[in-house]
């Protein structure tokens, strides 16, 4: 069975609620109550985006996100009453994309949902087709190379790949990461907003700017030397980012 959402969440109201609301708006979904019948699904099933909670019984979310990067791509978000720093700092560093307190209103859920789902299946789309744009070797080498915009030094990212290559060596960049990076790039010289970053790299502006310093801590971990003293992302306090 191939959906386009999974909901994991405990909570079997809010779990079955949700999932009927967005197969009423065409995004079909399924949900499971626990740690155990998601591995399951997700083994047996296709899915492009994951609803998850924190809680789920004696496992945790934290933990089934883990499990699902280590093997899946789909963007993960999650959906909790727990509200600490701690909390979301701990989802988004692990591998989430966003996180969504409970209360939340359907429709403001639906809506992100369908931009993260648009944003991932155009990735997608985009993925296979330089796969298949790469099947020839020599004839290639031309476009390959100005598919990939210089950095720094020897650090490029190859908009054909949506890889960051640093010395000779291929890092995957996670779809926000690429677009974030790649519009401070095509911005080179000023600084980037984090408004501007919201609405133009990312198109989506009901996620909030707390989760721009996690991808950029993402990105420097890939991009920098030493990612606590970043020489080439660079912060600029209370306003934005900047690749001068």
């Amino acid at each position: 069975m191939d959906v386009k959402c999974l909901i994991v969440d405990d909570d079997i109201t809010i779990a079955e609620n949700t999932a009927e609301y967005f197969n009423i708006f065409d995004i079909s979904t399924a949900f499971v109550t626990s740690y155990d019948d998601a591995v399951r699904f997700l083994e047996e099933n296709e899915t492009s985006l994951v609803l998850l909670d924190i809680n789920l019984g004696e496992r945790s979310g934290f933990e089934l996100c883990k499990k699902i990067r280590r093997e899946f791509d789909m963007p993960i978000l999650f959906i909790s009453a727990r509200k600490s720093d701690d909390d979301i700092l701990t989802a988004l560093n692990i591998g989430g994309d966003d996180y969504i307190g409970k209360p939340f209103t359907m429709s403001i859920l639906l809506a992100k949902v369908k931009a993260v789902l648009q944003r991932y299946e155009k990735a997608v789309s985009l993925a296979k087709a330089a796969e298949n744009a790469s099947g020839s070797t020599a004839d290639d080498t031309s476009s390959k190379a100005e598919a990939q915009i210089k950095i720094a030094g020897n650090i490029y990212l190859d908009t054909s790949a949506h890889k960051l290559v640093k010395n000779g060596e291929e890092t995957e960049l996670k779809v926000r990461e690429y677009n974030m990076l790649l519009y401070i790039l095509k911005n080179r010289g000023r600084v980037v907003t984090k408004d501007e970053l919201l609405k133009c790299a990312w198109e989506d502006e009901f996620i909030g700017e707390g989760t721009l310093p996690v991808h950029a801590r993402r990105i420097r971990m890939k991009l920098e030397d030493d990612p606590d003293d970043p020489k080439i992302l660079k912060t600029i306090w209370g306003v934005g980012y900047i690749i001068e």
